[in-house]
């Protein structure tokens, strides 16, 4: 009876615990909550700077194409050449109904002005506009900057200036200002409001502009004014450069509605998981009442599976659900005890894709066709190697080797097939083939590459003789799948292919390189490692020569998708 309570007490405590740590996550919820609007706002601040850019930009455009159009002007060379006033101010008046935000002036051969069109007071002097002087003498167009404005009234706005020569007869300028009506327009379209600023102080703006909102951190936070929250930023157009003032341009965007989305939705997530937390705790108590009659009577044959001892639980002859699970626990006991041994002892023979192809019942001899792409690793000069060493160092050197070299091999998906005295000979393909075959082998070889430098620094500073390795890989078909007797089978692949990448690897220290591929390899590397070609060789036992390829590396973007195995130590 005590146990019963001990239970129910338990599991009543940890249904308990996980709701109160779930309202405990609450400000961890809000304040990732509070980074996603930050990241909405640092999101949508560079998309209002760039729309400013793009309609700056666009309005220029048409800056050059009015004055362009009215230098070219039949009408207008006609009016200026006839002193027609008159003419000449209704081909002016044309282009502003065009272009409603531009101001147009056209002077005389002589530097008068003839006509004016859109400014506020009379225009300033023809000589005011640096460069229009040399339009005159030597044709084509001009683009300046005034900071204060076309007219002789001033300006606090900054206006760009396009001029072009009239074929001789007078310049015509086109003046497009920064001021409150071109800031509207343009917030219209960008969804922002807008202001701009002159050095430290902050000029014309757009009607609700949130001047309050400059103390701000600019594109980073939001800013309460007046129940809104806005984000700002401030920047300077590419076409502002080298403008007199320092102008630049301020853009607040009205972060409310996003803001009151995410608040509601953080709202909605606390009610829904208090209503979860209670809902828990209540069916959590009901469930520690029914569990804790199950597991008194399991109690003890659980702690002898926590220990690996299988032993059956005593038998429940109630005939109902209890009888049941003692019956399925006794069941669940025969299949652990069956499975880890089955596993523990396969295991150290073969790897976990070939024990899945066994375990699936796949164990009658014979065979498949497959595209494998076969690694063959050697140890160069290991006679030499052995012959100074005792049996047992040179045992401890071998596992010490095989170990950094196989799971490089197993974490690029490859079988190691066997071994072959101080060789390696790895599968990359079967049982499973995948389309990337090829690329993870030659990956797998390059990191054993890596790989095996850090080993050899731990041997040199144990004053063993460093280890050097020749790596051969081929790309073909072979014949994949038990092969043996009924007795006794084993796992593995024949063909040519097989012998062909065992040549390779063998080359390696004729041609002086440490990783050698066949073309048929290299064909489907695609564009992560940097290659080289040899030559062509003559393989033993193969008439057509083969040419190979030295393999130098993983590019630079793919070596920092897959780091080497020293900078991962």
């Amino acid at each position: 009876m005590a146990l019963l309570k001990t239970v129910r007490a338990k599991l009543t405590t940890m249904v308990g615990l996980s709701a109160v740590a779930t309202l405990a996550a609450l400000p961890l919820l809000h304040a990732l909550m509070s980074r996603e609007l930050v990241d909405v706002v640092d999101d949508r601040v560079p998309e209002a700077v760039k729309g400013f850019e793009v309609e700056l930009a666009d309005d220029l455009g048409d800056l050059v194409a009015a004055t362009k159009s009215l230098g070219d002007s039949d009408e207008l060379q006609h009016a200026l050449s006839s002193g027609d006033v008159a003419a000449a101010e209704g081909e002016l008046k044309v282009f502003h109904e065009a272009y409603p935000g531009t101001a147009f002036v056209v002077y005389g051969a002589s530097g008068k002005t003839l006509a004016q069109v859109g400014l506020p007071a009379p225009a300033l002097p023809r000589g005011s506009f640096v460069g229009v002087e040399a339009v005159d003498t030597r044709g084509g167009e001009v683009r300046v900057i005034l900071p204060e404005g076309c007219a002789t009234a001033k300006s606090p706005d900054p206006s760009f200036v396009m001029a072009r020569s009239i074929r001789g007869a007078g310049t015509v300028i086109a003046c497009m200002t920064i001021d409150a009506k071109y800031l509207s327009n343009t917030s219209a379209k960008l969804g922002v409001e807008l202001a701009v600023a002159r050095g430290e102080s902050v000029g014309t703006m757009t009607p609700g502009f949130p001047v309050a909102a400059l103390g701000g951190a600019k594109g980073e936070a939001l800013v309460d004014v007046d129940g809104k929250a806005w984000a700002t930023t401030q920047f300077e157009p590419a076409a502002f450069a080298g403008v007199p003032g320092r102008f630049s341009v301020v853009a607040a965007l009205d972060m409310t509605r996003i803001r009151s989305v995410v608040r509601k939705n953080l709202g909605l997530t606390v009610v829904v998981l208090v209503i979860a937390a209670l809902i828990a705790i209540v069916m959590g108590s009901r469930l520690a009442s029914l569990m804790s009659n199950a597991l008194t009577r399991l109690n003890g044959a659980y702690k002898n599976v926590a220990r690996d001892d299988y032993t059956h639980v005593e038998g429940v002859k109630t005939g109902d659900e209890m009888e049941a699970l003692a019956s399925g626990f006794n069941a669940m006991v025969d299949g652990l005890r069956e499975r880890d041994k089955l596993r523990a002892t396969m295991g150290k023979y073969m790897t976990q894709s070939v024990m899945d192809h066994v375990m699936n019942g796949k164990v009658e001899l014979g065979g498949e066709l497959l595209t494998v792409t076969l690694l063959f690793s050697d140890i160069r000069s290991f006679t030499s190697i052995s012959e100074t060493m005792s049996a047992q160092e040179l045992v401890k050197l071998l596992n010490e080797y095989f170990t950094e070299m196989v799971a490089v091999v197993m974490e690029e998906g490859g079988v190691v097939d066997k071994y072959i005295g101080d060789a390696i000979m790895a599968v990359f393909g079967a049982p499973v083939p995948k389309p990337d075959d090829a690329l993870r082998a030659v990956r797998a070889a390059v990191r054993m590459r890596h790989a095996l430098a850090v080993l050899n620094e731990k041997l040199v500073a144990r004053g063993v003789a460093p280890i050097k390795t020749g790596i051969g890989l081929h790309t073909g078909e072979v014949v994949a799948g038990n092969i043996g007797s009924e007795a006794r089978m084993e796992y593995t692949v024949i063909g040519d292919a097989v012998n062909l990448a065992s040549r390779l690897e063998t080359s390696t220290k004729e041609l002086g390189t440490d990783v050698l591929i066949s073309d048929d390899t290299n064909a489907l590397l695609g564009e992560e490692f940097e290659t080289r070609a040899v030559r062509e060789i003559t393989v033993k036992g193969r008439v057509k020569p083969v040419m190979v390829y030295e393999v130098l590396g993983f590019k630079k973007k793919a070596a920092s998708v897959h780091p080497p195995v020293s900078a991962q130590a």
